[in-house]
């Protein structure tokens, strides 16, 4: 049962990145106004009215509740930790997908994140 909980738990963290991925697509055509009010007004405009980010707060909630399932049967101490699986998984699709910058010091990073995540991993 542990074992499925985990599976779940990556599930969560991979329907996380993604909605993080479409929330962010849907984002990229909001053009910045001159002035910092009229950027928040016209950014939550656009969020609101774009089904890329409908999409992604979707998947977002689909996650949370499942996330729910998750912490009722793994111990947080190892549940939570997965969740910072998902900096290295949207880094690489916001690299591969939405083309943001490649550096091998996040790669470096991302490393130590899965480092961490197999220690913790291993104390259970």
């Amino acid at each position: 049962m542990k074992s499925v909980a985990i599976a779940m738990a990556v599930v969560c963290v991979l329907l996380s990145s993604a909605a993080q991925l479409l929330m962010k697509a849907g984002l990229k055509a909001a053009a910045v106004s001159p002035s910092a009010e009229a950027a928040v007004v016209h950014t939550y405009l656009h969020a609101f009215t774009n089904l890329r980010v409908w999409a992604g707060l979707t998947l977002y909630g689909l996650s949370a509740v499942l996330w729910i399932w998750v912490l009722s049967r793994l111990d947080v101490s190892l549940a939570y930790p997965l969740v910072s699986l998902g900096f290295v998984v949207t880094m690489g699709l916001g690299v591969w997908l939405l083309g943001e910058p490649f550096s091998w010091t996040r790669v470096l990073a991302c490393g130590l994140i899965v480092g961490g995540v197999l220690l913790l991993a291993a104390d259970t």
